[in-house]
């Protein structure tokens, strides 16, 4: 006769039930990881450059004038 209250055959003392649920917290995130790696899920923030870089980009490329990059960039920091 089994004596359920010293959880005698529930496994692992007990704890079974722990284990299962970690099992499926791993394998959960496992997928929500690979499916991100296969798909190309959000990007990190760490690599985005910010206004002012682009903007000294386009001005060491050319693409402003001095008085545009001056212009700008003011605007840049008085919104941020």
């Amino acid at each position: 006769m089994m004596h359920w209250g010293n959880f005698i055959g529930m496994g692992y003392g007990g704890f079974g039930w722990v284990l299962m649920v970690l099992f499926w917290v791993v394998v959960l995130f496992g997928f929500i990881y690979l499916a991100r790696q296969l798909f190309g899920g959000t990007r990190a923030v760490a690599g985005k450059e910010s206004a002012a870089d682009i903007l000294k980009k386009k001005y060491a490329e050319g693409e402003i004038t001095k008085d545009q990059y001056k212009e700008k960039l003011t605007l840049i920091t008085k919104s941020s």
